[in-house]
């Protein structure tokens, strides 16, 4: 993963770039700041207010070797993130633009350290994915 201030296109730079040709973007707004995009191949561009839920939303995304949105609906979970437990459900839901840390800890019946212990699950995982990836050559 890396940072850069490289020109993306007009008023984008590219703020966070992963393997396998994933990124987040961000976007300037003069009417809101700045926002955060997600970009993967065959995943549709989602927005984000802020860089800590579209870097979340990434390590989802590699926790679960990616997964589809597609057919779920504008509440629904994919089938890829339902099996891979809670913790990577949990962290789904906490990415989710309309959703607290408050909502999510209430609607699992657990604390917010529990809620940060499961996110901090799935950043590892991640992370790990990414590593191993680079270290066998895959870009």
């Amino acid at each position: 993963m890396s940072r850069s201030v490289e020109s993306a296109t007009n008023g984008e730079t590219v703020y966070e770039e992963y393997i396998k040709d994933v990124r987040i973007l961000e976007v300037e707004s003069p009417d809101n700041g700045p926002r955060y995009r997600f970009e993967a191949p065959k995943h549709p561009g989602l927005e984000f207010e802020n860089a800590d839920k579209a870097t979340l939303y990434a390590d989802v995304y590699f926790d679960t070797n990616g997964f589809r949105e597609d057919g779920t609906g504008e509440i629904g979970i994919p089938p890829a993130i339902v099996q891979s437990g809670m913790d990577v459900i949990a962290a789904y839901m906490l990415a989710q633009p309309e959703t607290s840390k408050d909502w999510v800890a209430s609607f699992f019946g657990a604390t917010h350290e529990e809620i940060d212990t499961y996110v901090s699950w799935v950043r590892t995982r991640a992370d790990e994915v990414r590593r191993k990836a680079r270290e066998e050559g895959i870009e």
